[in-house]
């Protein structure tokens, strides 16, 4: 293609025309992008909120699809992200590049089959429904109503995508009308083939310039061999630092008494009746030796729970070798029929055989974990997942294509070291010219690359680049440390932090967001707080969390309270938020099978196990749901953390080291004083 213009001049007329200023981070990380991606060498960029990032990777992303003629990837890990990219940004940027360009950019997005809507499926759904393990008459006809529903909206969409129903349905309702790429029978099997969803949304990816995806899909792609995207050379990774979570929850397998009883019944169409019998009383066995096997992680595995689990393998098995090879040319409705009893067959087979193996190794070499959950209102589960998907990464991710990993939120204790690791990448470049100058003992890999000295064999050679934030920090907040109350007990909130909550609601006049560590705590200072004070008190589930958020941003002295998904999904510029509470440090839970895990393994092999693992997912929470406070370069407040461990606890450093440099106090008056004054209840003295 003819010479295009550079990455400053596309970007400063980006800026231009979308009624921007031009921000020096910006700036900055859109050229560090661009020379990663001219070098073939990875990059790791910390871009602040306001460093307008999403522009600083994608102007470079289009001049390098329309000058190599390739599709660059972005991949996000929230539908607000990727809604935002394809019905906002995308679409103003290719209207601004357009006159410098030979071509409008173009792009599309892609998501797993899983999201489409499925016409073949949808005619089944009915019988489906029948079928299921609900036993609850309510909960049937909420489903028959949920599937009529989604009946009506086939006739109307144009895409199938389920992020574009409002409101929503239940996962169990998707269910029915939608399929796993390992349960598509293809279109030119399927009846509906020339109507799919699924299949528009692939066809209008190809040959797009940027197709955004997000990252459970980027993760399938890469355990299904990397051919469900779209030919590509390059990968932007937005919000990065959710990247080693999405990927560990795809690559973790689940048996249940419904799914096992689910595959049979499916088989039950295709073989004889004592071969799919047996499966069924497998489900029975295994439901009855859950009853029996301890909750949480599993370090070892009795013989009745092993010998159940060995009977789903070999019931199934024994079901697929019934079904048989494909008999060739077969009518839609018994090409569907296979394709569903053999992937959920497949499903169940290859998890009890990841189960049973995961025990095989000593305890120190294993490389999956296996846990039992028992909840209130769902049946118990046996999962299985990997402790590290780093290798995953380095070997699927960051083979043969530039990757440009972004977020807010990636050095961890003052260093990109953390995340890292969890990606699979080894030192920086940066780190091994620094170990050169140093002449520090070099390990000798063989490797002819050209790699550095300190590199091992098959790591990825990669740059980190934080880019600073726009806001003045240390101007705009303050970050309270509640150093006098006692440490947080295990029996819910005590009286004196509901005490503190009250007092620092009351200064700001409402205007505050609760971070809480568990639902059970939100509800606590929620029911607590009502009756004390007179501000409108929102809490999580008492609607959906977009609505109670709109509600918030709207009252400037109303508070919302909530736990996991508020601490990384509230944008609320503006006065309506100038007090942000959290309860607690959010370590993981002491029981998270996942979490006790991987802290174990790094501490067998010498390493820091609770640094590692509790006090990284620690900091990377912590300085997510602190960010919620500055959105804009105008916004002023206060980040009260009631947890004096903050303050006084070893680690408190290296937690503190993870979050911007606000300016620090313990002093409750200074906090509640600087709260009035920005609620403009006390007018500030003369200088």
């Amino acid at each position: 293609m003819a010479d295009l213009p550079d990455v400053p001049t596309l970007l400063d007329a980006a800026v231009r025309s979308l009624g921007g200023t031009r921000r020096e981070g910006q700036t900055e990380m859109a050229g560090a992008v661009a020379d990663a991606v001219d070098r073939r060498e990875h990059l790791v960029v910390q871009a602040g909120t306001g460093t307008g990032k999403s522009l600083a990777y994608l102007v470079p992303a289009v001049r390098h699809a329309l000058a190599r003629e390739t599709t660059v990837v972005v991949s996000t890990a929230t539908i607000a992200l990727q809604n935002q990219l394809i019905n906002r940004d995308l679409p103003r940027l290719a209207a601004a590049l357009a006159p410098l360009l030979p071509r409008e950019p173009t792009f599309a997005v892609l998501k797993g089959r899983r999201n489409y809507l499925c016409r073949n499926r949808l005619q089944t759904a009915d019988d489906e429904a029948e079928d299921s393990e609900l036993f609850d008459p309510r909960q049937l006809s909420s489903l028959g109503r949920q599937v009529a529903r989604l009946h009506e909206w086939s006739e109307e969409t144009g895409s199938g995508d389920r992020d574009e129903l409002v409101p929503g349905v239940s996962d169990l309702a998707w269910r029915q009308v939608s399929v796993g790429a390992n349960e598509c029978v293809g279109a030119r099997v399927c009846a509906f083939g020339q109507e799919c969803f699924a299949e528009f949304a692939r066809e209008a990816a190809q040959g797009v310039d940027i197709v955004v995806t997000n990252h459970a899909m980027l993760a399938i792609d890469m355990s299904q061999g990397n051919h469900l995207l779209p030919e590509h050379d390059t990968i932007m990774i937005d919000e990065a630092h959710e990247l080693v979570d999405r990927a560990t929850s795809v690559a973790t397998g689940t048996l249940t008494e419904r799914s096992v009883g689910t595959a049979a019944k499916r088989a039950a169409r295709l073989v004889e009746p004592g071969i799919s019998e047996r499966l069924t009383e497998c489900a029975d066995g295994l439901a009855l030796m859950f009853t029996d096997a301890p909750d949480g992680r599993l370090d070892h595995i009795d013989d009745g729970l092993a010998g159940a689990v060995a009977a789903v393998r070999d019931a199934a098995s024994a079901c697929v070798t019934a079904i048989g090879p494909s008999p060739g040319e077969q009518d839609p409705d018994s090409a569907t029929d296979r394709k569903l009893a053999l992937a959920a067959l497949g499903e169940v087979h290859d998890t009890a055989v990841r189960v049973l193996e995961s025990f095989e190794p000593a305890l120190r070499d294993r490389t999956d974990i296996v846990w039992l959950t028992r909840a209130p209102s769902r049946p118990p589960s046996l999962s299985v997942a990997p402790l590290a998907v780093g290798g995953l990464l380095r070997e699927k991710l960051f083979g043969d294509r530039t990757v440009v990993l972004t977020s807010a939120t990636l050095t961890l204790g003052g260093s990109f070291s953390a995340l890292a690791h969890q990606w699979g990448l080894g030192r920086e470049v940066a780190e091994e010219a620094e170990a050169a100058r140093r002449q520090e003992p070099s390990a000798d890999t063989g490797d002819d690359n050209d790699d550095g000295p300190h590199r091992a064999a098959g790591e990825p050679r990669w740059r980190a680049l934080d880019v600073g934030s726009p806001f003045e920090h240390a101007r705009s907040g303050i970050l309270y440390v509640a150093k006098h109350l006692p440490p947080p007990g295990r029996d819910g909130l005590a009286d004196a932090y509901l005490d503190e909550i009250a007092e620092l609601i009351e200064a700001a006049d409402g205007r505050t967001l609760g971070l809480f560590s568990s639902m059970r705590a939100a509800q606590q200072a929620t029911d607590a707080l009502r009756e004390r004070l007179d501000h409108p008190i929102l809490c999580q589930g008492d609607d959906s969390t977009g609505q109670l958020v709109s509600r918030f941003a709207d009252d400037e002295r109303a508070c919302l309270f909530g736990t996991l998904s508020l601490w990384q999904g509230v944008d609320v510029p503006g006065p309506s938020l100038s007090l942000v509470v959290v309860d607690r440090i959010p370590f993981p839970r002491p029981d998270d099978p996942l979490a006790s895990a991987r802290q174990r393994a790094v501490g067998a092999h010498g390493g820091n196990g609770f640094l590692a693992v509790a006090a990284t997912h620690a900091a990377l929470l912590l300085a997510q749901g602190t960010g919620r406070l500055l959105r804009s370069t105008d916004d002023r407040g206060v980040i009260a953390v009631l947890d004096p461990r903050l303050a006084t606890a070893r680690y408190g450093g290296f937690l503190r080291a993870s979050l911007p440099p606000y300016w620090g106090t313990t002093d409750p008056s200074v906090a509640r004083s600087a709260l009035r004054r920005l609620s403009g209840r006390v007018t500030p003295e003369p200088a």
